[in-house]
């Protein structure tokens, strides 16, 4: 057992350890995306109590494992991947009918989020199981809360990965310029120069980048869109590590009510042509509008305004 874990194993095993954790069930494990100290107490204690381990690559479980003090041998890992999954699951169903209980964990984070796992979990549901969650560490999640999106739109969609075809995901981020909500994207480190040049269309909308979450040299940055390329060539090492990208809600076009109700504010204590100068600038409306609807307003009042617009 390591040292740095061992009394937090102990923690865990008195913690967690009167909580019901019924047999036959899949338990679904958010595992650390990078710091190591993210792992929850329920689930170094799920680790330690489950029957198998099912797991993405067992190679990488198994190094996580032995770093939080909790070897066990190698034939209580299954490996469920993209390409076995289906198959893999059938091995998963014989424990599970069996009584045992089965741990499942990606490599990093919570499985099922643009990992594989969706297909063992709804095989299990169709078999009339238990999976049972244990939440924790999501780059999806820690993104979010640190690109302060929220606060200019409620809700967000999911994109994950954007596909590897030129095309294909020109159409995709074309299909995302519509999204009003934020858009939470991930990206491989060989790839990310790529999305960079894939999202510069949609120019100036806010992007925050969240690169190495977690780990020791994590850099979060908000930028432009059409920025980030220039942004990750000066400097080499932003192109390394894994990266979950918050794209900012679509700012709201101004309401064409917006610009006449700033004028009507304006007027009393401006020149007409600087108060629709700077209704116009403020709300995007048009500038020869406000000014004929300033005209007419000091009409009706029984005032005089004769300066020109301008456009």
């Amino acid at each position: 057992m390591t040292a740095s874990f061992a009394s937090a194993l102990k923690a865990a095993r008195e913690a967690a350890g009167a909580q019901n954790y019924p047999q036959g069930a899949l338990y679904v494990v958010a595992t650390p995306i990078g710091n190591l100290c993210d792992i929850s107490l329920r689930a170094l204690h799920v680790l330690e109590l489950a029957d198998a381990i099912a797991c993405e690559d067992t190679r990488h479980t198994q190094a996580l494992l032995r770093a939080l003090g909790l070897d066990r041998p190698s034939g209580g890992l299954i490996a469920v991947h993209q390409h076995n999954e289906s198959e893999a699951a059938q091995q998963v169903l014989a424990r599970l009918q069996a009584g045992q209980r089965v741990a499942y964990a990606s490599d990093a984070g919570t499985p099922a989020v643009s990992d594989p796992g969706a297909r063992l979990v709804a095989a299990v549901h169709a078999a009339g199981l238990r999976v049972i969650p244990l939440p924790g560490a999501s780059s999806v999640t820690a993104a979010l809360s640190v690109a302060g999106a929220w606060s200019e739109a409620p809700g967000f969609v999911f994109g994950g990965f954007l596909p590897a075809r030129a095309g294909e995901r020109t159409a995709a981020v074309q299909a995302l310029a519509q999204e009003p909500r934020a858009v939470v994207l991930l990206e491989a480190p060989h790839r990310i120069a790529d999305l960079a040049q894939a999202l510069a269309p949609l120019g100036p909308r806010a992007l925050t980048v969240g690169r190495e979450l977690t780990k020791q040299f994590e850099q979060v940055h908000t930028l432009a869109c059409q920025d980030l390329s220039a942004w990750l060539a000066a400097d080499a090492t932003r192109s390394r590590g894994e990266f979950t990208l918050v794209l900012h809600p679509q700012p709201a076009a101004p309401a064409a009510d917006d610009g006449m109700a700033l004028l009507q504010l304006l007027l009393p204590e401006l020149p007409v042509k600087t108060a629709v100068r700077i209704a116009a600038e403020a709300s995007g409306a048009s500038r020869n509008a406000l000014y004929d609807a300033a005209l007419r307003w000091r009409k009706a009042a029984g005032e005089s305004a004769s300066e020109p617009a301008g456009d």
